[in-house]
């Protein structure tokens, strides 16, 4: 389900955006546009949609309309022509009081600069929304609070932002922002103003809070491995125009454009790649206490493989059991997997990066087993896969 959907959206900044919009229906660029006219196309014919708790990442270079573009979606700034539906409301078509409805209760916004008050506490700061909203104070503080805890500040509520380093201010931003509760939170270059290390904490922040909070995010950036960390699917924007929407392995392994392809070209894979975008989903396991050596025997020769994995009845990983160890448990005449089933087996979640993968993978003569936060069996993974997909890239 959609929560924004925007429909041939233009914004021409100039006194004559008819005119330059019937020049960009005819072909001529921004530039032509700019001499003939002296206006400037921000946003150029752009629709897309944006589902439901989605981190959706807009990004470009410098002039290319992002920022433009998600201050449109709160009308910050106004659009010349076109549709924003938010909950299939067109917000173009609101009044003053509609839209700002709309603001204090459904869409926040997370500035580059932080916009904190710094004569107010961190918690005046995290409750602040609340407060225009005309929620008592207590209960507005008991959110701030909540919202300060989310983050990471619990304990700096009494301070000042002059007190705080840059990520902490951002945190305090961040904090506000969830306070509200907003289902929509609009992030124009967040973490930008950040040094490298700090930026990378607050992107780990955030990627955590989402998997919690399940916001929908559009999230504004001119940094690539930025966008490929954060987004779900990333909008590439140039000039006004969006070229290409798609997941990161789209963008990746798939360039619409030769612009795409320029954006992308030194960006190192074995980062961008996960282990849930080359696993091998398999239904060649055993079942722990259920399966003993003789059914993995058969199994693994069904399949002409070496090694199985145990689960239990739940579908959690157990461990794995070796071609080599199953005979001669059978051998023994054993009837239990009990004694030949290897525990201390390598596992990564679904987003772990290739990167790391090779380093749980080397040494082991062994698959990599996919499982999530609750060890549930999700698929495989072999140093084979690893090789080929980041061949393909490179191809």
């Amino acid at each position: 389900m959609s929560i924004i959907k925007i429909e041939n959206l233009y914004k021409v900044f100039g006194k004559e955006p008819k005119a330059a919009i019937e020049l960009v229906e005819q072909g001529y660029t921004k530039e032509e546009i700019m001499e003939k006219t002296g206006n400037t196309v921000g946003i150029n014919n752009v629709s897309f949609e944006v589902k439901a708790g989605e981190s959706f990442v807009v990004m470009g270079l410098s002039g290319s309309g992002k920022s433009t573009l998600v201050r449109c979606l709160n009308r910050l700034i106004e659009p010349t022509s076109g549709s924003i539906y938010i909950n299939d409301k067109d917000i173009t078509k609101m009044d003053k009081h509609e839209l700002s409805d709309i603001r204090k209760k459904t869409i926040n916004m997370v500035f580059q600069n932080f916009a904190i008050f710094p004569h107010k506490t961190v918690l005046e700061n995290a409750s602040y929304g609340l407060k225009v909203r005309g929620i008592a104070k207590e209960e507005r503080e008991q959110k701030g609070r909540e919202a300060l805890e989310n983050v990471g500040l619990k304990g700096w509520e009494d301070s000042y932002p002059s007190n705080l380093s840059g990520g902490m201010q951002q945190r305090v931003g961040l904090a506000r922002a969830l306070a509200t509760d907003s289902e929509i939170l609009l992030m124009d270059e967040a973490f930008s103003a950040l040094d490298p290390l700090i930026r990378k904490d607050m992107q780990t922040e955030l990627l955590e809070l989402q998997d919690s909070l399940q916001k929908t995010i559009v999230f504004i950036t001119h940094d690539l491995d930025e966008a490929l960390r954060i987004g779900d699917r990333i909008a590439l924007m140039k000039e006004g125009e969006v070229v290409q929407i798609g997941t990161p392995e789209e963008i990746m392994m798939s360039p619409a454009t030769d612009y795409v392809k320029k954006f992308v070209e030194d960006v190192d894979r074995s980062r961008v790649l996960t282990a849930e975008m080359i696993m091998k989903k398999t239904a060649t396991v055993v079942r722990y206490p259920k399966d003993g050596p003789r059914v993995a025997l058969h199994r693994m020769n069904e399949s002409d493989i070496s090694s199985i994995f145990v689960l239990d009845k739940q579908s959690r990983l157990i461990g794995i059991v070796m071609a080599e160890d199953a005979l001669k448990a059978v051998e023994n005449n054993e009837t239990s997997l009990d004694s030949i089933i290897q525990k201390d087996i390598p596992k990564a979640l679904p987003d772990t990066p290739v990167k790391e993968m090779f380093a749980l993978l080397t040494g082991k003569n062994l698959p990599l087993a996919v499982v999530n936060e609750h060890d549930k069996f999700l698929g495989i993974v072999v140093r084979g896969t690893v090789m080929a997909k980041l061949a393909e890239g490179e191809g």
